[in-house]
C-alpha cells in the first residue's frame, strides 16, 4: 500500500489562455490518468489517479481506476485490499463494486467474485465496465455466458477502447482467438491506437501468427517509438518465429 502515499474561442482569448499557468486540478488529472490508461500506462495512471483523490477523496472514478490499474498491472491481492479501502467510503458505487468482483476472480476466489458481480449488477451497474467486470468473473469461473456478457460490453459503448479492454481480459484467460477478434475490430475504429497493435501482436505470437505480429509491432514502433514493451514483444516474435521455422524444416526433412 505504500505507493499511494505518494500518490469555441478567438486568438486573443487563446494567446491570454497561453499566458496563464497550468493548472493541475481534479479534472486535469483525472483527464491525464484516462490518457495514460489509454496508452497502456498503467503505473502512470496510477499515480495520475491519486493526485485526482488529493483534490477529491470522493471521486468514484479514480477510487475505481486505481482498483482497475492494479488489476492490469498484476497486483490482484492489492485490488483487492485498495477496494476494500474505496468501498468503506463508496458501498454502493457498482463500477467498484465491479473491480472487486474482478480482483477476487483472479486470485480465485470465485464465490465471492461472484457475489460481488452481482451486487454491481443490482447497483443499477448497466455500464460497459460492469458488464466486463461480470464476463471477467464468469471467464475464471468457466462459465459459458462470459461471451455474452463482453458482448453486452461493447454493445454499450462501441469503440476502440472497449474492444481494446475485451481483447486483454480474453488474452489473460488464453482465449487468443477471441482476444486477437476484439483487437482487430478495436483497430477498425481506430488505426492510430499503438495499444490496440501492441494487443494484437501479442494475440497474433501466441496463436504462432509471428510474421504478421511482426507487422504488428512495427506499427506500434512508428506510432509510439518510446514504447518500452516495444523492444521485448519483438524479441519474443523473433524467438517464437526462429522455432516455428526450425519445426517447419524437421517436418520437410522428414517428408523427404
Amino acid at each position: 500500500m505504500s505507493r499511494f502515499n505518494n500518490l469555441e474561442f478567438g486568438d486573443d482569448a487563446e494567446k491570454e489562455s497561453a499566458s496563464q499557468p497550468l493548472v493541475k486540478d481534479e479534472l486535469y488529472y483525472q483527464q491525464e490518468a484516462q490518457t495514460e490508461f489509454e496508452s497502456g500506462n498503467f503505473e502512470r495512471a496510477l499515480r495520475s489517479y491519486a493526485k485526482v483523490l488529493e483534490h477529491n477523496p470522493q471521486n468514484p472514478v479514480a477510487w475505481t481506476g486505481q482498483v482497475r490499474m492494479l488489476i492490469e498491472l498484476g497486483e490482484f491481492r492489492e485490488a483487492k485490499l485498495w477496494a476494500d479501502k474505496a468501498l468503506e467510503q463508496l458501498p454502493h458505487e457498482p463500477e467498484l463494486l465491479a473491480a472487486k468482483a474482478v480482483a477476487l476472480a483472479r486470485i480465485g476466489d470465485i464465490k465471492n467474485a461472484l457475489a460481488f458481480s452481482d451486487a454491481a449488477m443490482e447497483e443499477r451497474g448497466d455500464t460497459s465496465y460492469v458488464w466486463l467486470a461480470r464476463g471477467d468473473v464468469l471467464l475464471a469461473a468457466k462459465r459459458r455466458q462470459a461471451r455474452f456478457c463482453i458482448e453486452q460490453a461493447v454493445s454499450r459503448a462501441r469503440g476502440w477502447f472497449v474492444h481494446w479492454l475485451a481483447s486483454r481480459i480474453y488474452y489473460y484467460y488464453s482465449k487468443f482467438s477471441l482476444a486477437l477478434q476484439m483487437a482487430q475490430q478495436g483497430l477498425a475504429f481506430d488505426v492510430s491506437r499503438s495499444a490496440l497493435w501492441l494487443q494484437m501482436g501479442y494475440c497474433q505470437v501466441a496463436l504462432g501468427l509471428t510474421e504478421i505480429a511482426a507487422e504488428s509491432f512495427e506499427q506500434v514502433r512508428q506510432l509510439d517509438p518510446n514504447n518500452r514493451e516495444i523492444a521485448e514483444a519483438l524479441l519474443e516474435s523473433a524467438q517464437v518465429g526462429r522455432v516455428t521455422r526450425f519445426f517447419r524444416s524437421l517436418r520437410r526433412i522428414v517428408r523427404l
